[in-house]
């Protein structure tokens, strides 16, 4: 099995142009989004973990799984302010 992934990319007027690759990134929110296949016709969908990032997501899509999505997560816990310790969440806190 081919790593290649069979891309078609459209302007906004219609042309289309196909190529191949093993690995492309979509600019999103200014991270670059990684797909690329993960072995055994799987396809891998991520950010590349630079020093200092504090989350990340992968998505790991797995070929005719209808209910199969590997979703990892890795979350560092909120830092707690000083702001109103006391504060006791109920219905009319809007937190």
């Amino acid at each position: 099995m081919s790593d290649a992934l069979q891309l078609i990319l459209e302007d906004t007027d219609g042309t289309q142009l196909e190529t191949s690759c093993t690995r492309f990134a979509v600019i999103w929110q200014g991270k670059e989004v990684w797909i690329q296949t993960a072995g055994n016709g799987q396809l891998l969908i991520g950010v590349d973990v630079e020093e200092g990032d504090a989350e990340y997501a992968n998505l790991l899509l797995r070929p005719l799984a209808t209910n199969l999505v590997s979703l990892q997560l890795e979350m560092e816990p909120a830092e707690v302010g000083d702001e109103d310790d006391d504060h006791v969440h109920g219905p009319d806190c809007n937190h």
